[in-house]
């Protein structure tokens, strides 16, 4: 029979046995952006084992109604909310919305922690933007390359469904990579 571990430590008197147990963190995935794609994806990252945390500032998208999966939904600023959750190796962060002032300043928080998935959707010259943008209020090369994008596999992914399967294929494959 297996016995629990243990280790010795040592004290002030006599070396003690203790029985220690490791927990590692549960998977977390934060969306940033309660648009149409965070719908599937707080479902499907649910049925894979993924606590689920959706950041829109805007009340009228973060409601329970449109997104009833999530375990959390925080009407705030997507960097403020990211500052004061805690990121692990096991989070991901799919940044789903397409306005710079909300992508930017929370990819920075993202890219300042340890995160094991950072995602952004957009395309060529959004990007571009959103990197030059990074650069200006110091984020670096290096930093930037954590970001997968455009967000998800490429699968050809057309339907928010779809992109929400992409998403999480990609989440899955660098934390199996890890």
């Amino acid at each position: 029979e297996m016995l629990p571990p243990t280790t010795p430590l040592a004290t002030s008197e006599q070396p003690e046995q203790v029985f220690f147990s490791v927990f590692p963190p549960q998977p977390t995935l934060i969306i940033v952006g309660a648009g149409h794609a965070a719908i599937p994806l707080s479902s499907i990252a649910k049925v894979v084992g993924y606590r689920v945390i959706v950041v829109d500032a805007r009340e009228a998208f973060a409601t329970p109604e449109r997104i009833p999966n999530a375990d959390e939904l925080l009407v705030e600023w997507p960097d403020e909310a990211l500052g004061h959750l805690p990121l692990n190796g096991a989070t991901a962060i799919a940044v789903l919305t397409h306005d710079e002032k909300f992508d930017v300043p929370a990819l920075k928080v993202a890219l300042n922690s340890p995160a094991g998935y950072i995602g952004a959707i957009g395309s060529r010259g959004t990007r571009e933007r959103r990197d030059r943008r990074l650069r200006e209020i110091g984020v670096t090369d290096e930093q930037i390359a954590r970001i997968h994008g455009p967000i998800g596999l490429p699968i050809g992914a057309k339907t928010p469904e779809e992109i929400a399967v992409a998403i999480l294929a990609e989440v899955i494959a660098c934390k199996r990579a890890g």
